[in-house]
């Protein structure tokens, strides 16, 4: 049995359904992220683990115990909130200190586990500053000493790095990894951030309209999305409406705005009429000579990215993204008749069934 388990969890207020028969099976020391849009469900599926919110429905089970009832304060879990809700009359080791406080845990064993959470996020010069007196970065790893020091069986994360800036963000991504790692805790974080959760997540769990929409890897979310919405979400996505023409042993014939396109066969079970979405990633599309590639296109704009390029381009595909390498070289023109070109497996097929008539 999994560590944690989340079993068909929903959350109703009134009419309005918030978090629709989550279910989710978390190991023990596993990073998780939550991931979707504002209003997804996401937060509110974390603050029932939490206890902050009661479930409607469902169960949440914790190394084979029910939680589903218990009161926040007894399940024991560590949280890091979106605003670091530190003390702020108290110093960074009465912040840390306060948890083990509450558990009445003796006055010297508290003094070496605050001292070993402080080294932990490489804070301990800094314990007898106030809050006040810290950086973004130093107030959110004091946070998450505060949530650490009491050894949680599981680390909930709301959002924890939503009010950094942009590079000191991605500089604590890899420091919270880095930790989790180290101390081996369960971890469930929270966000809207895709490029956040894809690189420090061994899973994702991507959540559309209080549902979870898919539970993968980052590798096989990005690179194997199992709807448009996914898609999109997980990175830019060129969708492309499609009917199958005729199914093969070992590739499917589509009907794309009027020309054949052939993919792979893979495991998708489709027939000849079905309607279905394409996905082509814009940095799997390779920009050629006008009378070469798959598709004549023309290049509308384009955006420098420093390490990329970014065109759009205009075809009878409609208009589509596509990203290239900045290798220092000048970029193609805007007005430019180009080809375009990718390789046929990086064709992905979503949303089978839907109806494009």
């Amino acid at each position: 049995m999994s560590f944690l388990v989340l079993d068909n969890l929903t959350k109703r207020y009134g009419e309005f359904v918030a978090a629709d028969s989550v279910s989710l099976s978390i190991e023990k020391g596993e990073f998780v992220s939550l991931l979707g849009p504002s209003g997804c469900g996401k937060t509110t599926t974390l603050m029932m683990i939490a206890g902050f919110i009661d479930a409607t429905a469902g169960r949440i089970t914790l190394d084979g115990q029910d939680l589903t009832h218990v009161k926040p304060n007894r399940r024991g879990l560590g949280m890091v909130f979106q605003s670091y809700a530190l003390f702020p009359h108290m110093t960074v080791a009465d912040n840390v200190a306060f948890g083990l406080e509450m558990r009445k845990v003796p006055k010297a064993d508290r003094g070496k586990r605050v001292a070993r959470a402080l080294e932990l996020v490489h804070l301990e010069k800094h314990a007898g500053r106030f809050p006040r007196e810290l950086s973004g970065g130093q107030r959110q790893r004091v946070a998450l000493a505060r949530a650490l020091v009491i050894e949680p069986p599981v680390l909930l994360l709301d959002e924890p790095m939503s009010n950094l800036d942009a590079k000191l963000r991605e500089e604590m991504q890899f420091e919270l990894r880095a930790i989790q790692r180290e101390v081996g805790t369960t971890t469930i974080m929270v966000t809207h951030d895709q490029s956040e959760a894809l690189s420090i997540s061994d899973r994702v769990v991507v959540m559309e309209a209080g549902r979870v929409t898919q539970v993968d890897v980052p590798y096989r979310a990005y690179e194997h999305p199992e709807t448009s919405f996914v898609s999109r979400f997980i990175g830019k996505a060129n969708l492309l409406p499609a009917t199958v023409s005729s199914v093969g042993n070992d590739s499917i014939e589509l009907d794309v705005a009027g020309r054949r396109l052939a993919i792979g066969r893979n495991a998708s079970a489709v027939q000849a009429g079905d309607g279905v979405t394409l996905c082509i990633r814009p940095e799997k599309m390779r920009l050629c000579a006008p009378s070469d590639g798959h598709l004549p296109a023309r290049v509308s704009s384009r955006f420098f990215l420093g390490s990329q390029w970014l065109y759009r381009v205009d075809s009878a595909f409609g208009e589509l993204l596509v990203c290239t390498q900045n290798e220092g070289n000048e970029p193609v023109a805007e007005g430019a008749d180009v080809g375009l070109s990718w390789h046929g497996d990086a064709v992905r097929m979503v949303d089978r069934g839907v109806c494009h008539g």
